[in-house]
């Protein structure tokens, strides 16, 4: 069998994050057909709960932190230590990629990377980080045997900036399913029993917090309902502070719960998607699969992902003009278009595929002499 190193992911089993469940779902799906080795951050996995191996794929555990600072030496080092054994490098993310040009000058190893949004537009991140991470995602388009986007938009970008025809895979949805209410959940989450917002993200200016609770501190009749990581940055403590006081705003702290989660989407009457950088939403398209009516922030990523069906929003004032509409019968249709989008190409059989073909797929070599230089405007 293929012997596969994956390389940028938290680890297995998934506990939150797009790429966490991607690598999660692929081990579930191609177990039988790949020999799959996966690296996991030994500050998120406490000793006691570390495996060996998890559904057949073997674990590894680095003493770093995946994210952050320390995901370039993570990366680098998992990159390392798998030029000794596998024969697929599938690389999440782009940190690591300064290493790229050195596999390829001293190995065939055959590099597979999954380039995520563009990181570098964030505005959280200083200018010189944006700098590194914009020429880190050139070097790993230029020294990847196979670029994967999961977006279209972002897949027009990497062809546009830099000539080259990416792997268009999206996420998988279906590992999320409908959750009826049962009378136990009203007892730590009374809102269950009435009309609510949804959004469950991470708290960030790019996903537009501030905007989605200024929209519903005009309406105090619409209820909104949002988990996210709250007290991780000065932005977050800000906005708890300034909304928690409203009577229809129910701040949540994280909830790593899977079915938990699902049952807040499910039952709410429409789910908010906030994010304004990146590529295809984990989140997104998750909502999308239990056939939640989806008002998102209005940018090429989303309607692209919701193929112009969903509600679109670009201020606080379009956000609170939508949710006032409360059109039950234009939500209901949006509902229904929704989850057939999500059917149609968001499941994990046919993303896992996909996957599975540019692994095994080795095409052509790409040769370059020299690392570009990258003058970011």
């Amino acid at each position: 069998m293929e012997k596969v190193a994956i390389i940028g992911t938290v680890g297995v089993p998934a506990r939150y994050g797009g790429f966490e469940t991607l690598t999660h779902q692929l081990i579930l799906k191609l177990q039988k057909q790949m020999d799959i080795t996966v690296y996991c951050s030994g500050k998120i996995y406490k000793k006691e709960e570390r495996l060996k191996e998890w559904n057949g794929a073997r674990l590894l555990y680095l003493p770093l932190n995946a994210n952050g600072p320390q995901s370039i030496l993570y990366d680098v080092i998992g990159m390392i230590h798998a030029l000794f054994f596998a024969e697929t490098l599938l690389v999440l993310g782009v940190a690591g990629a300064l290493f790229f040009p050195i596999i390829r000058l001293f190995s065939k190893k055959h590099i597979v990377v999954n380039i995520d949004g563009l990181e570098w537009k964030r505005n959280k991140w200083s200018s010189p980080v944006r700098r590194f991470l914009k020429f880190s995602e050139k070097i790993a388009v230029r020294f990847a045997h196979v670029v994967v986007t999961d977006n279209a938009a972002i897949q027009r970008y990497v062809r546009e900036e830099y000539n080259i025809q990416s792997e268009l895979i999206e996420y998988g949805a279906d590992h999320v399913s409908f959750q009826p209410l049962m009378k136990k959940y009203f007892i730590n989450y009374p809102f269950l029993k009435k009309n609510y917002a949804f959004n469950v993200c991470r708290i960030e200016p790019e996903n537009n917090i501030h905007l989605i609770l200024e929209a519903f501190s005009f309406i105090p009749a619409h209820i909104l309902v949002m988990v996210g990581n709250w007290d991780y940055s000065e932005y977050g403590k800000m906005l708890r502070a300034k909304y928690d006081e409203y009577k229809n705003i129910i701040l949540l702290d994280p909830i790593y719960d899977q079915r938990m989660i699902d049952v807040l989407r499910s039952n709410c009457s429409v789910y908010i998607h906030g994010h304004s950088a990146g590529g295809t939403n984990p989140s997104l398209v998750e909502a999308m699969h239990l056939g939640l009516p989806v008002v998102a922030f209005d940018v090429n990523y989303n309607r692209e992902t919701t193929e112009n069906k969903a509600f679109y929003f670009s201020s606080s004032d379009d956000l609170e003009n939508i949710i006032r509409m409360n059109n039950i019968r234009a939500f209901d249709n949006c509902r229904y278009n929704m989850q057939e989008i999500a059917k149609r190409r968001y499941s994990w059989s046919s993303i896992s595929e996909k996957y599975q073909n540019v692994i095994i797929e080795k095409g052509e070599e790409k040769v370059y002499s020299i690392i570009p230089e990258v003058v970011m405007q």
